[in-house]
This record gives structure tokens, sequence and C-alpha cells, in this order.
């Protein structure tokens, strides 16, 4: 994959301190992201993934190393600075979808657009992802597919330069996990949004530009995908 480059990390690591002894998540990473790309991170569970995907998104901080984001360090930025770039530039989809139950999919779009600085309307993100037809419903009238779809929707409406996806379809099963992959592609696909997801599926790398593979902190492999498949072409 060719490009700018919009994450660069170099030489991270991170150290957790639990009990008597250390937990070393992440030992010495060094990698890219590039624009445009839709990148899998591949790890059992315990690989470190998804603390990797946290500095990245500024969720957490290393315990040493350099991130960056278009030059600008994140490594010295404050907690103010980090907040606004957070808002500003990225959007997080987890495994479980957040979503408030009082409020319909339109409103729980809404929570984000009415703080972004030139944000989607929620109908037209919703729609983006689906749900144009489910805008007035709410969380328990939405299957799960669905309301990872709203995560999703709400993640995009900011229109970050950069998504990130946490286990995104690690609670549904295999049909309703490609519904919501088709979601992320498409965005990557049209809107150019980097797009950084983290899976232990190993057939989910096929849709991927890289696959980087993560084990004991540390990143094992790089793999570049000359021709992603679209979820549709994908067989769990």
């Amino acid at each position: 994959m060719t490009g700018k480059v919009v994450f660069r990390a170099e030489e991270v690591t991170k150290t957790y301190q639990t009990g008597a002894a250390p937990v070393r998540a992440l030992r010495g990473v060094s990698l890219e992201l590039y624009e445009g790309e839709l990148v899998v991170l591949l790890g059992a569970s315990g690989s470190g993934k998804s603390t990797l995907l946290n500095i990245l998104g500024a969720l957490d901080s290393p315990t040493s190393g350099r991130v960056t984001f278009r030059e600008h360090e994140l490594t010295g930025m404050d907690d103010d600075a980090l907040t606004a770039f957070r808002r500003d530039h990225v959007g997080f989809v987890f495994q479980f979808y957040n979503l408030v139950p009082s409020l319909t999919a339109r409103e729980n779009v809404a929570l984000v657009t009415e703080i972004a600085r030139n944000p989607m309307r929620p109908e037209e993100a919703l729609d983006r992802v689906g749900l144009g037809a489910r805008l007035d419903h709410f969380p328990a009238e939405l299957s799960g597919g669905e309301q990872q779809r709203v995560a999703i929707a709400r993640a995009i409406a900011k229109r970050p330069e950069v998504l990130l996806c946490d286990e995104p379809t690690g609670a549904l099963d295999s049909q309703t996990g490609v519904t919501v992959l088709e979601a992320l592609y498409e965005v990557n696909r049209d809107l150019g949004t980097v797009t950084a997801l983290i899976t232990h599926n190993a057939a989910i790398r096929q849709m991927a530009h890289r696959v980087i593979r993560v084990a004991d902190g540390r990143i094992v492999a790089i793999e570049e995908n000359p021709a992603p498949l679209p979820p549709t072409g994908i067989v769990w």
C-alpha cells in the first residue's frame, strides 16, 4: 500500500502494573498506516492488538515510544489536545455497541453530530449503513447487526479520517457479521477513511489491503493483499 502516512508508531511499548508482576502488552511495536487503506490486525486474545489500537486512537498512552498522526506527535499532547484529536479525527467501533437505550437510532447518531466540526446529517450516516428506514427505532427494536451498524453510523457521522474497530463482529453470527463488514468496507471505499479492524477471525483478512499479525505484544508479520475481497466473497 502506498500513499501518505497517517499514523506512525515507533518502538511503542506498554506495560501494565497489575499486582506484583508487570504485564508487557506491547514490546517495541513499529508500524505505519496509510491514507485510504483498510488494515486488519489479526491475533489471538491477549496478543496486544487492542492495546495498540487504543494507543493509536489516544484512548491510552504508551509506556515508551512515539506515536504521530500526520506529523503531530500524540505522545507529546496534553489531555485537552488528545480529547480534541479524538473528537475531530477518529471514529471508534467496539464489539459491544454502546448505544443509549432510551434514544432512537437517529438520536444516538446525533450525539456525535452535535459536537463534530463538519458532520453528516444523522439520516445520511444511517442511510450509508443501510438503516435509512430504521431512523426512529430504539436499540431494543433492532437486531444485533443493526445495532452495530448504528454504532458505525455514529462513528462515521463526524467524517473521521480514521476508523478504529475492535472486534466489530465478535458478538455476531457469520451472516450478520458480513453485513456489518460490508458497511465498513463501503465506508473505506466511498469515503477513503483509513480503517483499522481488529479481529481473531482469520477469514476477515481477505477484505484488507494489508494484514498485520500480532503475537505476544509484537508485530510478527505484515502481509500485502493484492486483491482484497468484498465481505460477501468471504467464507467464514
